[in-house]
């Protein structure tokens, strides 16, 4: 039987439950998924929770805010992937070793082509973005969009933070959200904090009464609740734009299969979130 979970804090209202046990059914596996909310400042139980892991007690792990750079410490080898975003979110064991890999960047970029769709001819030569956030996820955004060949900008609250990220890449620099935003070009604008998740509905990324770039897209990777203050302020000026509802979806899948090799339908997947 297989047992599979996710660590992270706080997790109450996680959809990850419902979309791996649907592709469990779906793929004729026998196995669970639970929930192990870890307290940021509980290393220990996020040791002792990996130690279940490496002693096969538990197949699979996803990791998500705040431990997608906490694990890292406790696991035997990264996969390139992994070590290029210096984030993991999915933990497995391979020969006796604990093994961290990144499916958020992959998972990312898949539904972010989705989402632009038939837009992406016309972005062609316009391909600037501006990330919210330095955390583990942003790394995994910034990865997927600079290997896509996107120019990027960072913004967060913590400035040293985003310059570190910043500092990785050539040609990314940190900015400040103030008026001078308008005077940069930027076609998307990625959410990667968990600003604007429940309990937190009224609360956005995005500063009041700073318009958005003009033409951008809004891509929010807080996916509960369904529509957040960032994606409503977006519509409202007039801009597409969209949850990280898919990504999760996409990320999902793709952790899914490095368990257990089995590839689950993406449309089943969409369907368990809304039973």
């Amino acid at each position: 039987m297989l047992h599979l979970g996710l660590v992270g804090y706080p997790l109450e209202h996680s959809l990850s439950p419902k979309i791996h046990t649907a592709a469990l059914r779906e793929c004729g596996l026998d196995g669970d998924y639970s929930l192990f909310p870890i307290h940021p400042d509980d290393e220990d139980g996020l040791k002792d929770l990996l130690a279940r892991v490496r002693s096969g007690e538990i197949t699979g792990i996803n990791v998500t805010i705040p431990h997608k750079q906490n694990v890292i410490p406790f696991l035997d080898e990264l996969t390139p992937t992994a070590e290029a975003i210096g984030a993991v979110n999915t933990i497995y064991l391979r020969d006796k070793r604990l093994i961290g890999d990144n499916t958020d960047a992959d998972g990312f970029l898949l539904d972010l082509k989705r989402f632009i769709g038939n837009r992406e001819s016309k972005i062609a030569n316009q391909k600037s973005a501006l990330i919210l956030g330095a955390g583990g996820s942003a790394r995994a955004v910034v990865y997927a969009l600079i290997n896509d060949g996107w120019n990027l900008a960072i913004a967060a609250r913590r400035i040293e933070q985003a310059q570190e990220l910043a500092s990785y890449y050539n040609d990314v620099e940190s900015i400040e959200l103030t008026s001078k935003i308008q005077s940069f070009e930027f076609r998307l604008v990625v959410n990667t904090t968990p600003i604007g998740m429940i309990p937190n509905i009224n609360q956005s990324p995005w500063p009041e009464g700073l318009q958005f770039p003009h033409q951008a897209m809004i891509y929010d990777l807080v996916y509960n609740p369904r529509e957040t203050k960032l994606v409503k302020d977006g519509c409202a000026a007039g801009l597409s734009a969209t949850t990280g509802l898919g990504m999760l979806i996409e990320q999902a899948a793709l952790s899914f299969e490095i368990w257990t090799g089995c590839n689950p339908s993406r449309d089943i997947l969409f369907a368990s979130i809304n039973q």
